[in-house]
C-alpha cells in the first residue's frame, strides 16, 4: 500500500511556521495588527518542529518530510537574520 500524505501534519507544520512568523515580526498580529519580535517563542516554535522531525523520522512521505525541512530552514534562516537586527523591528523580547 502505498503511503499518502497526511493533510493534517502539512496543515499544523503550516500552523507553525506561520506562528514563527508572526514572532518573528513578519506576520502581523490578527488582534492588533501591529507586528512585534519575540525571539524566545519564535525558538521554542523552531525547537518544536526541529524535535518533529527527528521523533518522525522514517515516518513521514517524502513530500511531508520535505515541507518540514523548508519550514525548519526558513524559520532558521528568519531567527538568524531577527538575532543580527537584520528584520527591520526593534521590539525584541
Amino acid at each position: 500500500m502505498a503511503e499518502t500524505l497526511d493533510k493534517r501534519f502539512m496543515d499544523f507544520v503550516l500552523f507553525q511556521a506561520q506562528n514563527a512568523g508572526l514572532f518573528l515580526g513578519k506576520i502581523p498580529n490578527p488582534a492588533t495588527g501591529q507586528t512585534s519580535v519575540n525571539l524566545r517563542a519564535a525558538q521554542s516554535v523552531l525547537d518544536s518542529l526541529e524535535m518533529l522531525r527527528d521523533k518522525s523520522k522514517g515516518n513521514l512521505v517524502k513530500e511531508e518530510s520535505e515541507f518540514l525541512a523548508k519550514a525548519i530552514g526558513n524559520i532558521e534562516t528568519l531567527l538568524e537574520a531577527a538575532e543580527r537586527g537584520e528584520l527591520g523591528n526593534d521590539e525584541e523580547e
